[in-house]
C-alpha cells in the first residue's frame, strides 16, 4: 500500500463513527494508540439542536491517561512499546462505551446494573480479582445481563513497577477468578492509573487479551460531587468516547446516582450505549 493511501486510510478510521456509519456500515473502528504524543483535547459540549450532532467527531483511544483511585505511589515508566488495536464500535454514528473499573462490589454494583437494566443499556466492568473472587454471583448477573467483563488485575498495583512475574500473577489470577464467575476469560484488560508497558501489553495477549483505556475519566474515584462526574460525562460526550468510572474502590454513591442523572439524558440526545468488540483484522 503506497504512503498516501496509508495516510488516507488512517483518516478515515479515525473518521469515526458517523462517517462510516452514514456509508452503511454496521460498526466504526477506532483506533487505540499508545503514541506518545499529548492526549487529544476533550470535545467542547455540543450546542443545542440537530446541527451539533452532525459536527461531533470522534475522540481517539490513547494509552495514555494516569488515574485510578489516587495517584500511584510512583510515576509509571514511559512506554516501552506503540501499540495499536482496532475496537469495533457496535451500532452506527453515536456511540459510547461506558465502563466502570476496581469492582465488583455489593454495595454499589448492584444499583449500576439496576440503572443500566432499567434503560436496557450494557457496559464494561474492569473488576479486581480479589474484589470479584468475594462477589462470584455480581459475575453471574453481569453475564446474565449482557455485560462485557474486563481483567483489572488481581489487588490494583502500579504494574510498571512490578516484576514480569508479579504482572503475570495480577492478571493470570482474575483471569480464573472471571471465568469461574463469568462463565468465559476475559477479553479485555484496563491497567491500574492507565500505566502500560511491553510486559503488560505481551503478558495481556498471551491471555488472550486486548488493551482498552479511555477518554473521558469523570474522576469519580475523588468523590468530586454528583453534578461534577454528571457534567464530566455530558461535556466529554462525543461519537466514540469511552468514560471511566468507578463501581468500587470507596464511596461510589455519587457515582451511582450521577449514572442515573446522566444515562436518560445521553439516550434522549441519540447515544447507543454499548459494549466493545473485537475486530478481526
Amino acid at each position: 500500500m503506497k504512503k498516501d493511501q496509508m495516510l488516507t486510510r488512517r483518516r478515515v478510521l479515525l473518521g469515526g463513527a458517523t462517517t462510516l456509519g452514514a456509508a452503511g456500515a454496521g460498526a466504526a473502528g477506532l483506533l487505540l494508540t499508545g503514541s506518545s504524543g499529548t492526549p487529544a483535547a476533550r470535545p467542547a459540549a455540543p450546542a443545542a439542536g440537530p446541527q451539533a450532532r452532525v459536527a461531533l467527531r470522534p475522540s481517539a483511544y490513547r494509552l495514555q491517561p494516569l488515574t485510578g483511585y489516587g495517584p500511584p505511589h510512583a510515576a509509571p515508566a514511559p512506554l516501552a512499546v506503540r501499540q495499536e488495536a482496532f475496537v469495533r464500535m457496535p451500532g452506527r454514528g453515536r456511540t459510547i462505551l461506558l465502563t466502570f473499573d476496581d469492582g465488583p462490589d455489593p454495595r454499589y454494583t448492584p444499583k449500576i446494573l439496576d440503572t443500566l437494566a432499567r434503560y436496557g443499556v450494557h457496559a464494561t466492568f474492569f473488576v479486581c480479582g480479589e474484589q470479584a473472587s468475594e462477589n462470584l454471583r455480581l459475575l453471574g448477573r453481569m453475564a446474565d445481563e449482557g455485560h462485557i467483563v474486563g481483567n483489572h488485575t488481581w489487588s490494583h498495583p502500579l504494574l510498571t513497577a512490578m516484576s514480569r512475574d508479579g504482572i503475570s500473577s495480577e492478571m493470570t489470577r482474575t483471569s480464573k477468578v472471571i471465568e469461574s464467575g463469568y462463565g468465559e476469560p476475559p477479553r479485555w484488560f484496563r491497567a491500574p492509573y492507565g500505566a502500560w508497558n511491553r510486559t503488560v501489553f505481551r503478558l495481556g495477549a498471551e491471555l488472550g487479551m486486548e488493551p482498552l483505556a479511555w477518554t473521558v475519566d469523570t474522576n469519580d474515584w475523588a468523590t468530586p460531587g454528583t453534578g461534577s462526574i454528571v457534567r464530566s460525562v455530558e461535556n466529554g460526550a462525543a461519537p466514540g468516547v469511552v468514560v471511566l468510572s468507578h463501581d468500587a474502590g470507596g464511596d461510589r454513591s455519587q457515582s451511582v446516582q450521577a449514572l442515573s442523572d446522566y444515562l436518560p439524558r445521553l439516550l434522549d440526545s441519540g447515544y447507543h450505549l454499548t459494549v466493545p468488540r473485537r475486530n478481526t483484522f
